[in-house]
């Protein structure tokens, strides 16, 4: 039997509903929507249908949910651009094999493949496998497993820093951990975002310099 569920408004989640709300209002739409969508087509669809409609700039969904669903995406997607995970900066080699049967970069040219066979409009990857997508120039390139030289690794397995991700052809880095927690040493998650800054600033200079 369905019920109505009313939220109290002192209630966490309806306060973190407003902060939401504020945010995107700030970023105007400019929101990597992280949802990594991965189900059976209709129920990717429908989500990539739901998610647009906030207005967000990009969403994302796992490319190993397959082409059909990845079509859905992509014909749900308005004016919001698609963007496939495909290999979990978080995954070895070893894990690697162990689920998709292939290396790291082998399974990110193929679910590359599949991506721009379906009309998606990017890639999420580590940096480490940039260079092995040099044909596919107007695809939009994400990387995630950003640390800085500073940082620690944690989690992350195929990591790149800063620079480094800029230089071998990312167009977009997703930062988190390293902002949101820096060491003692750096600061604030204001002065890590400034440190941050200023080595992708000088990345791109160097890049367009050669």
């Amino acid at each position: 039997m369905l019920r109505q569920v009313i939220i109290p408004e002192s209630h966490e989640a309806e306060a973190n509903l407003r902060k939401i709300r504020i945010l995107f209002g700030e970023l105007d739409g400019n929101i990597l929507w992280d949802g990594k969508f991965d189900d059976i087509p209709n129920t990717v669809g429908d989500a990539s249908e739901e998610v647009v409609k906030m207005g967000v700039k990009m969403f994302n969904l796992h490319a190993s949910a397959g082409n059909e669903a990845i079509a859905k995406a992509v014909a749900n997607r308005r004016s919001s651009l698609v963007l496939g995970v495909t290999v979990l900066t978080s995954i070895d080699e070893g894990e690697c094999l162990s689920i998709f049967g292939d290396k790291p970069g082998n399974k990110v040219v193929q679910f590359a493949e599949m991506l721009v066979k379906c009309g998606a409009d990017g890639i999420i990857c580590s940096a480490q496998e940039l260079r092995l997508l040099g044909k596919y120039r107007q695809f939009l390139k994400v990387t995630p497993g950003i640390r800085p030289e500073w940082a620690q690794k944690g989690d992350q397995k195929r990591v790149m820093t800063p620079g480094e991700a800029v230089k071998a052809g990312a167009d977009y880095l997703v930062i988190g951990r390293p902002i949101r927690k820096p060491p003692e040493e750096i600061g604030t998650p204001v002065d890590a975002a400034k440190e941050i800054a200023e080595e992708i600033a000088e990345a791109m200079q160097e890049k367009g310099e050669e």
